[in-house]
């Protein structure tokens, strides 16, 4: 019997952040594909949209007119999914049927008024408005005593479900803390409190010794794709400090954020030379009040992609019913990701 070769052997890898595990089957990327094949995004829009409801001085769909901004908007949701005057109560029936009620509120916010722009094509310092608006959002709804979590996201792409081309991102901020940084969170106090410092901080400098994941770096911020990852090109966006939460960030390392940030999605566009699908988001600590010295800020983004710009990853039948699968290794996808060029496939930038 050969010695195991993780890049040939399928074998589990556990999620050190989750708890969880997701197997890794590197032998299956060799198989033909004859499935599904998304139709290519096109990329051709107008600088402004008459018909687009997040453009300046447009008419939203609940009948607000938008100001006609020049940097980012913020504005509460239209049709959000949490409201923040909901009745308290909920159902209890033997501990098995539960339900409570949840307050909250949901956030827009528009990177650009340029409806024909996305991260990647936009500037350092535009990005850096995007930055500071987040921390403005995070500081103002995490201070309220009834929230508890803020979630800043992003959708980009239809094939992410994105309804609106126009650049923007969404925050949702709730009474409870949601499973996934939940779970981050229970992981990365069982490792503070076992070890003093930060599980991100260890896996950090394993991950910066051994370069094989490495995407991409600055003095505040390194890109890479998780030991752990499941998405075909997932990365994980860490900073090099250990701050809980956005708000903490230095000018510098909000530039440095910024950076880092058009630096990794023009490396996505590049990939496959076309405006790149993604879901993204920041996973920080709660606003409860706590200190959580356990937490380090950091951002997911998980895109769908996996052979080209037509054929992406499903999460179905073995991926549904028992853990996540992945076929390239992520040291593959992090090889590909670092040989792409930072200048976008399109040329210009606004």
């Amino acid at each position: 019997m050969s010695s195991f070769d993780s890049t040939e052997h399928p074998h589990r890898r556990f999620n050190a952040l989750t708890g969880e595990w997701v197997l890794v089957s590197p032998h299956r990327s060799k198989r033909p594909w004859q499935g599904q094949q998304e139709a290519a995004e096109t990329d051709q829009r107008p600088p402004y949209d008459p018909t687009c409801y997040l453009c300046p001085g447009n008419v939203r769909v609940g009948g607000e007119v938008n100001p006609a901004y020049e940097s980012t908007f913020v504005f509460n949701n239209d049709f959000g999914a949490l409201q923040a005057d909901v009745p308290t109560g909920g159902i209890n029936e033997g501990g098995l049927l539960r339900a409570e009620a949840e307050s909250g509120i949901c956030r827009v916010i528009c990177f650009s008024p340029r409806h024909d722009l996305t991260l990647p094509q936009m500037t350092v310092p535009a990005i850096r408005s995007v930055v500071d608006l987040w921390v403005e959002e995070f500081q103002t709804l995490g201070a309220r005593p009834d929230i508890n979590y803020v979630q800043i996201f992003e959708n980009k792409g239809p094939v992410m479900g994105c309804s609106n081309p126009h650049p923007h991102g969404q925050i949702w901020a709730q009474r409870t803390v949601p499973g996934e940084p939940a779970k981050e969170g229970a992981q990365q106090l069982a490792y503070f409190q076992e070890h003093g410092h930060t599980l991100l901080s260890d896996y950090l400098q394993i991950e910066l010794e051994k370069q094989a994941r490495v995407v991409l770096e600055n003095d505040h911020f390194v890109v890479l794709v998780p030991f752990w990852a499941v998405w075909p090109f997932e990365t994980l966006v860490v900073a090099r400090r250990p701050v809980q939460d956005i708000a903490q960030l230095t000018a510098g390392e909000r530039d440095g954020l910024a950076d880092i940030l058009r630096r990794l999605t023009i490396r996505y566009d590049n990939l496959f030379d076309i405006s790149f699908p993604y879901s993204s988001g920041l996973h920080q600590r709660p606003t409860d009040g706590e200190e959580h010295p356990e937490w380090h800020l950091h951002l997911h983004f998980y895109p769908p992609l996996l052979r080209s710009a037509t054929v992406r990853k499903f999460m179905v039948g073995y991926e549904m019913l028992g853990d996540p699968q992945r076929d390239i290794t992520p040291e593959f996808s992090a090889e590909r990701l670092r040989g792409l060029s930072e200048v976008h496939y399109k040329g210009a930038v606004g």
